[in-house]
Formats: structure tokens, C-alpha cells, sequence
């Protein structure tokens, strides 16, 4: 069942993607950031409601929102950190860079996080998992030539690099998701760190984008800005649920969640009419077939 939700939680993640690229095009990043994150706490504050003042209503369920001690705050804030500091590097990305682009980037998150697992936890690849290690670092070259014939070059483009540390940081999210959800409520967790990122991502508003304003891009409201925080906030929700199961595995849950980008790539191709999609639909078809390697070499 882990499986499926891993699936699902995949297709809401897509539609986010979209979304997000909807709401930061020639947008202000940091204040579309903000709003994210508090109407992801917005969305799941009647269930904090419901679990402290009809604790009967709920409990036993996914939905009941336990309390926390200090301890586990603390370590919910540690995921807040590691998530908003993906964020911000993947929002200033998107914004700058075809969704045909960011997508696959993305879609590498898998192999970080089982390349973490070895090195962490001592894990060791078989050959099917060196196999999709391979081929993603080889469809990552060729996507890098896609992008040069768009004029983005993979070593130079600045863009390109904040895309790979969002990945790399949404990596080490995914590793120390597996540690949480096996210790604390996954719906605690899910609103109390969207919570300390609402509450870090005012403060970044504040001293950062609120007095240079005027000299970046203005802000403009845009209903696709609520429409990221649903969907990320089921894909969450279902995620998180997901690695509650002690026999759920990081790295096929990873791995199945990055198949986000079949969406995120109709969404560019559809919605964005971007460019050259016959080389990257070349690349995006080697990432699946890595993906595939990776789940056999995880049975």
C-alpha cells in the first residue's frame, strides 16, 4: 500500500511543479515562497483544531495532530531548515529555467538519496541500482547538450546550480524524512515544520525582499499561488503517510515521487510550449528507464 501512496503522492507533487512555475514567472520569488508555506499551515490547522479541542473525533486516525515535545520541535525545525533551504534554491531555478530543464534535475533526487544511504547508513548498490546510477549521470550529460541549445550552460548558468543544491538538499530532506516518520506523528511533523518555514520565511521577507522591493521583480497575486500550497500539501500529506509503514524503503519512495516529472513535463510541453523536446523527451525516457533499474535493484 506504501507503494501506491508513493504513486499518487508522485502525481500531486507534478501538478505542483506546474503550479509553481505558474506563480513564480516573472514574479517575486521570496513573497510567492511565503505565501506557500503559510497556506500550507493554513490547510492544516483545522485538523490541529479539531485533535486539541475534539481530540475524540480524530484520534486513532492519520489526521489526529498529536502534541509534541521540545526535543521533537527541534527536530522538525532541523527539517524545516533542510526543506526551505530546497525552496528557496528550486523557486529562483524554476523561475529562471524551462520546466523540460528543472524536471529531470529534479528527477536525479533518487540516486542522491541512495548514493546517502551508502554512504550514511552503509548501504551498498547492487548492479541494477549501479546500473540506474549510470544511465541518470549519463541522460544528466545529455541534458546538459539540450540545454546549451536553449543557451544554458550547465557549468556557467548560476540557475543550473541553484536547481542541483535544491536537489541535493531535497535529497538529505528525504534521507532524514525516513529517521522522522518513524519516530513522530507524520501529521505533526507535516504542519509544525511548514509552521517554522512560514515563520523563517517572514523574517526572510522582512529584512531581505520587503526593503529592496522596488529594485527586483514586483510581486503579482495569482491564484495558481494557493493552488501549489494544495497540492504540495497532499503530496506531503500522502508522502509522509507513506513512510509511516516500517516496511516502506526511502529509496523506491524517492525514487517513485520523482516520476513527478512525467507531469511536470506534459505541464512544460502543454501549458509553457517550451523548447527542443525531442532531445530532452530522449533524456527524460533514459531517467524512467534508470528509475526502473533502481526499483529492481530495491525488490
Amino acid at each position: 500500500m506504501w507503494l501506491i501512496f508513493a504513486f499518487v503522492s508522485a502525481f500531486f507533487l507534478g501538478c505542483y511543479d506546474i503550479c509553481k512555475k505558474k506563480s513564480v514567472n516573472k514574479n517575486a520569488v521570496i513573497p510567492v515562497l511565503f505565501l506557500n508555506t503559510l497556506f500550507c499551515s493554513l490547510l492544516l490547522l483545522p485538523l490541529v483544531l479539531i485533535s486539541r479541542f475534539s481530540p475524540d473525533t480524530l484520534y486513532g486516525t492519520v489526521g489526529y495532530v498529536p502534541s509534541v515535545s521540545i526535543e521533537t520541535h527541534g527536530y522538525i525545525f532541523i527539517k524545516s531548515v533542510i526543506v526551505l533551504t530546497s525552496w528557496i534554491f528550486g523557486y529562483f531555478a524554476i523561475k529562471h529555467l524551462p520546466l523540460t530543464i528543472t524536471g529531470p534535475i529534479n528527477a536525479t533526487r533518487p540516486v542522491m538519496t541512495l548514493l546517502g544511504a551508502l554512504f550514511i547508513f552503509g548501504e551498498r548498490l547492487n548492479l541494477y541500482q549501479w546500473i540506474g546510477v549510470i544511465i541518470t549521470i549519463i541522460s544528466f550529460f545529455l541534458l546538459s547538450l539540450s540545454g546549451k541549445k536553449e543557451g544554458i550552460s550547465f557549468h556557467k548558468n548560476k540557475w543550473i546550480l541553484f536547481m542541483i543544491f535544491a536537489s541535493i538538499a531535497g535529497a538529505a530532506s528525504g534521507l532524514y524524512d525516513k529517521f522522522l516518520m518513524q519516530q513522530f506523528s507524520s501529521t505533526a511533523v507535516q504542519f509544525w515544520f511548514n509552521s517554522y518555514q512560514c515563520l523563517l520565511m517572514l523574517i526572510i521577507l522582512l529584512v531581505l525582499w520587503y526593503p529592496k522591493r522596488k529594485n527586483t521583480s514586483p510581486f503579482e497575486w495569482r491564484w495558481s499561488i494557493i493552488l501549489v500550497s494544495v497540492f504540495l500539501t497532499i503530496a506531503d500529506f500522502v508522502y509522509f503517510y507513506a513512510l509511516t509503514d516500517p516496511d516502506a524503503m526511502i529509496s523506491i519512495v524517492s525514487m517513485v515521487r520523482r516520476s513527478s516529472v512525467l507531469v511536470s513535463f506534459a505541464g512544460g510541453v502543454l501549458l509553457f510550449h517550451e523548447k527542443n523536446l525531442k532531445g530532452k523527451a530522449i533524456d527524460l525516457a533514459l531517467i524512467i528507464i534508470a528509475m526502473f533499474f533502481l526499483y529492481l535493484g530495491t525488490k
